[in-house]
């Protein structure tokens, strides 16, 4: 697996959210904010919904005028607007279900053999370059505190 780097031009994508209502790169970045990528293996699985529950209760740090959070998963839309639901996100859970994992393939996430995505999480400023980027192994928690420092720095 070879993840996107800081310095790169992030590849943009079209996908739907948990509402099926398509949210693209373009239109967070056109609209003069950055994107927080967080990719994650699997909803409704122990680590990930740790994970992302952290984001929602402190929201704030990671979403705001300037920055927009895109959470992404293989995952079916369905599965993500249950789990969105069940727990309360209310940013957007984005579907990479088809074709399967193409995103995180792009961004270097995809673990094909399993057909998830692993823990990336990628910073994209409004012009497009990856200012932040970072990959955990699937059972490896992410230090949040590092991304609301690269926000910060934007």
């Amino acid at each position: 697996m070879n993840a996107v780097t800081v310095g790169a031009t992030a590849p943009t994508f079209a996908l739907p959210d948990q509402n099926r209502s398509e949210v693209t790169l373009e239109s967070v970045l056109g609209s003069g904010r950055s994107a927080l990528l967080v990719f994650y293996p699997f909803a409704f699985s122990g680590l990930c919904g740790g994970e992302l529950t952290a984001v929602q209760e402190s929201i704030d740090g990671f979403q705001n005028s300037s920055t927009q959070v895109l959470a992404i998963s293989c995952d079916p839309t369905y599965s993500l607007g249950a789990w969105a639901e069940a727990s309360g996100y209310t940013f957007p859970l984005l579907s990479d279900f088809w074709p399967h994992g193409e995103v995180a393939s792009a961004y270097g996430v995809l673990e094909p053999a399993k057909g998830m995505a692993v823990r990336g999480t990628f910073l994209v400023r409004p012009d497009g370059i990856v200012s932040f980027a970072e990959v955990n192994s699937p059972g490896e928690p992410r230090d949040q505190d590092g991304w609301r420092r690269a926000i910060d720095a934007l």
